[in-house]
């Protein structure tokens, strides 16, 4: 049973570093990528991104990532909480995706995506939408900070119960060894 608790930790911690990096990369990637074409010149760059991102946006891709991400890092923190080195490596990274990449998201992003990407094009002022889309800019570094630090510290909680574990079978070998 203890063999078992053991592996599906590791698996979920695997899984949680695994869907934390992806979700800081694709951020980097939207980053780096898309946003120097959405927000190159509003409204006009507005509407082309309205008009190129039909069949998929990142509105598609992100959330059921952040799920991912919230589940699993929710599950190890329960697995590890024994572990206080690992626990609160994992309760941090929740934390920080939690308040960086969804609460935030959610009072700050969301309706600024309303504003740019949803209300009938000719709603708002040409000067209101370039503020609103600067506003977007400047404020997506603190998804992109969060994004690495939760990264980070998923990784850095999962070397440290791997670590821990192979110390955990070297202790158990020499005990046995002993005997």
């Amino acid at each position: 049973m203890r063999a078992n608790l053991s592996s599906l930790t590791a698996v979920l911690l695997t899984v949680l570093t695994a869907a934390a990096t992806i979700s800081f990369g694709g951020i980097l990637a939207e980053t780096a990528m898309l946003y120097p074409n959405i927000f190159r010149d509003p409204p006009a760059s507005l509407v082309q991104a309205r008009e190129f991102m039909v069949a998929g946006s990142p509105s598609d891709f992100f959330p059921p990532l952040g799920l991912s991400v919230i589940a699993t890092a929710a599950a190890s923190v329960l697995l590890t909480w024994r572990v206080p080195r690992v626990r609160w490596l994992l309760v941090v990274a929740l934390a920080v995706y939690v308040c960086c990449e969804f609460l935030f998201s959610a009072w700050f992003f969301w309706p600024r995506n309303e504003i740019m990407f949803v209300d009938p094009v000719g709603t708002h002022s040409d000067e209101y939408l370039r503020a609103v889309a600067a506003e977007f800019n400047a404020a997506h570094w603190v998804r992109v900070i969060g994004g690495g630090v939760t990264a980070a510290l998923a990784a850095t909680g999962a070397l440290t119960w791997y670590r821990r574990s192979v110390e955990a079978r070297a202790d158990r070998a020499a005990a046995a060894g002993a005997a």
